[in-house]
């Protein structure tokens, strides 16, 4: 979904499938707020932008919390295409003046797109761990990736995964935790920067369980709606997934937009 100055932009088709749009003239400024839904968004932006600089905008900002392609920020075989590097082309191509991101999921990001400028989302993650945990409670990141990227958000005492895969498939088999583990019953907030399905975060709840976890609660800033078709989201296992209004765009009781 797009939005120019918080108007939403609804496209329309001809019978071949085509682009048709309908854009009002907005003056020298506007900000453009992208919240991803699908890789036709990438052209309804271009044509966006070409429009408005035609019609006389000419300080342009673009808001796109959820940054496409991050997980492809590297290449290792010849066969693989660099998505998120050409994706970065792209939105350089349109030379916004500012471009807002939130959480990104690679840092290469911040290298590669021009002008960005990141979120600060440590309101978000302190004010969940201050009004959920008490001291006796944990957060606990699923990786030590995620430890080293929140953990100097916190004044709560922190646990970490690490996951067993299986490389050949990809599939996770499991975890075991590092860390001072508290006394039974205690509670959990998990806290990451992305979900898919939700199995990562579904296999830490089962382990956490199992040490003696009570209430699990589950932070992610992207959370997609592929969610939805992934174990944790029926296991019973978490109380509420917290996350921001960035790329989920679905409805569910388990779910909460912070």
């Amino acid at each position: 979904m797009i939005y120019i100055n918080n108007q939403k932009v609804t496209p329309e088709h001809f019978p071949d499938g085509t682009l048709r749009l309908h854009l009002t003239p907005v003056g020298e400024k506007a900000n453009i707020a992208w919240q991803y839904e699908n890789n036709e968004e990438l052209i309804v932006l271009y044509f966006t932008v070409k429009h408005l600089r035609a019609s006389g905008t000419s300080h342009l900002t673009l808001h796109m919390p959820y940054i496409p392609n991050a997980r492809m920020d590297r290449v290792k075989n010849d066969d693989e295409v660099f998505t998120l590097k050409y994706f970065a082309d792209f939105i350089n191509s349109l030379q916004f003046d500012s471009v807002i991101v939130r959480d990104p999921h690679s840092a290469v990001s911040l290298q590669l797109i021009e002008r960005i400028t990141c979120e600060d989302i440590r309101p978000f993650i302190t004010k969940l761990c201050d009004t959920l945990l008490t001291q006796q409670d944990v957060v606990f990141f699923p990786d030590a990736g995620s430890c080293k990227r929140y953990q100097g958000y916190l004044n709560h005492n922190f646990i970490y995964g690490v996951k067993e895969r299986d490389w050949k498939s990809g599939k996770i088999l499991g975890l075991h935790v590092e860390g001072t583990i508290p006394p039974a019953p205690f509670n959990v907030l998990i806290i990451d920067d992305i979900s898919s399905y939700g199995g990562t975060f579904y296999h830490s709840a089962k382990k956490l369980k199992e040490l003696g976890a009570d209430k699990i609660w589950l932070y992610v800033t992207h959370c997609e709606n592929s969610i939805l078709d992934g174990e944790l989201i029926k296991s019973g296992l978490v109380e509420k997934i917290y996350t921001t209004r960035s790329v989920f765009t679905k409805q569910h009781p388990l779910i909460e937009i912070i």
